[in-house]
């Protein structure tokens, strides 16, 4: 099992990023430790059923979880794991988790960059999701959900007094759904960028863009065991302008599926998005570092080191280059 995920890693690196530098051979050697340490807490499928009670793996009682009340369910014989689906309002917890390592997705955090060729940048995310309502179990994160997530991705460049370069908005509202290792996602998706003020000042010349896309999302992911995530997404944009119609993320995600108290644990992400409107270039993200989950909150909270290589993440600047190093803060939802 851990000889498929680092071979899988390695050909999903060689195949979104040319560049083999010192800091690719850094990030793939912290994947395969990553795979290394889950390798060592991996058991067979057919050795993981209890033999005085007949549950898998996937079972409630040992499944991946980002719920509190489930944690709770892992150590307390008392809790209920009803089979029995209801409707739940504003539910705890999300089904479908956002991608760690892409850089467009919804969340809370801010990273310092350098950037090769435009020197030091701060990239922040202000975001929220919201639970909206689930069919299924109250005990765990399985059944139907429909959620809203909603951010602003903001660039400054601190070497113009903090000015404001751009600003892309992105407002998500899926439908998710989970059954043990399976999770899917359809969704619709509105993204659009905007050029800060103080920049379109400075730069009279530059060529504004209306850069915009809705789209309808199916993404699916995989949890070979409960600490990685395989994932895969593609998104068609039936209105826009300057975006292409198509756009696909991959990925895969290494963290604590449960709460680690103050100690934390290991992370480690990589993503690559292609995009049409750039040949189906894109960029690879890259992250790794320490993560946090709590007993009380959904989220995890990480960080760490954090390298790109592509077309530049702010869409207002979709087809320029940018290979860029940099440490971040983030909570993913």
């Amino acid at each position: 099992m851990r000889f498929a995920i680092v071979i899988s890693q390695i050909k999903f690196w060689q195949h979104c990023c040319r560049r083999w530098d010192f800091v690719g051979w850094f990030l793939l050697t912290v994947s395969v430790f990553c795979c290394e340490v889950s390798a060592q807490n991996w058991t067979e499928p057919e050795d993981v059923f209890s033999a005085s009670a007949g549950k898998s793996f996937y079972s409630p009682e040992s499944h991946l979880s980002y719920s509190n009340r489930q944690y709770h369910c892992l150590d307390d014989p008392l809790c209920s794991q009803s089979d029995q689906p209801s409707f739940l309002f504003m539910p705890e917890g999300f089904i479908y988790p956002t991608y760690l390592g892409n850089p467009h997705e919804p969340r809370l955090g801010t990273q310092w960059v350098y950037e090769k060729d435009d020197g030091w940048l701060w990239d922040s995310t202000l975001g929220g999701r919201l639970g909206l309502l689930r069919w299924g179990p109250a005990d765990r994160l399985e059944g139907v959900q429909l959620d809203i997530l909603a951010a602003a991705k903001l660039r400054m460049d601190p070497n113009e007094g903090q000015d404001v370069r751009s600003v892309d908005f992105r407002v998500d509202v899926p439908i998710t759904w989970g059954a043990g290792p399976h999770r899917f996602k359809l969704g619709y998706s509105h993204i659009s960028s905007h050029l800060g003020d103080e920049f379109l000042l400075k730069n009279m010349g530059f060529d504004r863009l209306n850069y915009f896309r809705d789209s309808v999302v199916l993404g699916y992911s995989y949890y070979p065991i409960p600490s990685v995530r395989l994932y895969g997404e593609s998104a068609y944009a039936f209105w826009r302008e300057v975006a292409g119609p198509w756009r696909f993320t991959m990925g895969l995600d290494y963290a604590p599926p449960i709460p680690t108290g103050s100690q934390g644990a290991p992370f480690f992400a990589l993503n690559g998005d292609l995009r049409e409107e750039v040949d189906f270039g894109g960029g690879v993200a890259a992250q790794a570092g320490w993560a946090w989950r709590s007993e009380h909150y959904p989220g995890l909270l990480r960080t760490g080191l954090s390298y790109y290589n592509g077309k530049s993440p702010q869409f207002s600047f979709f087809n320029q280059h940018e290979e860029q190093i940099g440490w971040g803060l983030w909570y993913d939802f």
